[in-house]
């Protein structure tokens, strides 16, 4: 299969996303490996999408599609146990469902389904493709000229060497225990976790309570929401068109920056969505550099 670029959904304002309605694309050859793309959102700002590989089944690269881009990502497991793997440095990570990992551009990534189901991994992705930052930036990079699925150099020095190693890792698990817990809300404080924040995407993962209802907020860029558990409803209360969505699991939701939105649980069970934002989480939050620093 030669190269084709990812479709790109985008949308005018708040909209809801249902999974039934979701952009389908599969990529990828006989030396990657195919890979099916469900492609929610495709902004001038974020990218998000669930990838899924069946029982056994991998993505490596090819020459024409390389696994490196200019962008920061998240992968999220859904379901199914992947294994992630820089073929560059030779690490290999073991992310379950409910876990993360993380990695910054210009890291190869190579990623491998070892479970008797289907994985399925939701992806954050900033800047996204229409920033030239994955095909046409991929084409840019030099091949590997081997591919490593290990790290010889701790063999006979583990566990005496793990933080050295993890010092070194290039891909980050993100585990219950390494989020970054917050309390948002005036009036109504909601306890969120994040997975990830950079200057160019914050991913965050939230729980609403039997009948707890967020602040209304409003975020520093693009935000896309994806429904993990239970029944959400969001309210957009400026918004020209509907301004009541209902979400059920699987369901997407896009706000366009500096849109005001609201997050409701209507119900008696807990709701727990995923939340990327990109590039600033906070509106009027100072733009900062790759070393953490503002300008």
């Amino acid at each position: 299969m030669s190269y084709s670029a990812s479709p790109r959904p985008t949308f005018d304002g708040p909209a809801l996303i249902p999974y039934e309605t979701v952009t389908r694309h599969l990529w990828g050859d006989d030396e990657s490996g195919e890979v099916a793309d469900w492609i929610y959102v495709s902004s001038a700002k974020i990218h998000q999408l669930v990838f899924g590989l069946p029982p056994g089944g991998a993505f490596r690269h090819s020459d024409s599609y390389r696994t490196i881009f200019a962008a920061d990502e998240v992968l999220y497991v859904l379901s199914g146990v992947m294994a992630l793997s820089n073929p560059e440095t030779g690490e290999v990570h073991r992310v379950q469902p409910g876990e993360a990992a993380f990695f910054r551009r210009d890291t190869w990534h190579h990623a491998f389904n070892f479970s008797t189901e289907p994985l399925r991994v939701i992806e954050f992705f900033a800047p996204p493709p229409s920033q030239g930052t994955s095909g046409s930036y991929a084409q840019t990079k030099p091949d590997l000229d081997s591919l490593k699925y290990a790290q010889e150099k701790w063999m006979g020095r583990w566990p005496a060497a793990q933080v050295e190693a993890v010092e070194s890792f290039t891909i980050r698990p993100v585990r219950e225990a390494d989020l970054l817990w917050r309390l948002e809300g005036a009036e109504q404080q909601l306890l969120v976790g994040i997975l990830a924040a950079t200057e160019h995407l914050t991913v965050g993962k939230m729980q609403l309570l039997a009948g707890q209802r967020s602040d209304v907020e409003v975020h520093g860029g693009d935000e896309s929401l994806y429904l993990l558990e239970g029944t959400l409803n969001v309210r957009a209360p400026e918004n020209d068109g509907p301004r009541w969505f209902e979400l059920r699991p699987g369901d997407g939701f896009f706000v366009p920056e500096g849109a005001a939105h609201q997050y409701y649980n209507m119900s008696d069970a807990p709701v727990s969505f995923l939340c990327g934002v990109a590039p600033r989480y906070s509106p009027g939050a100072p733009e900062v550099f790759s070393n953490g620093r503002e300008p």
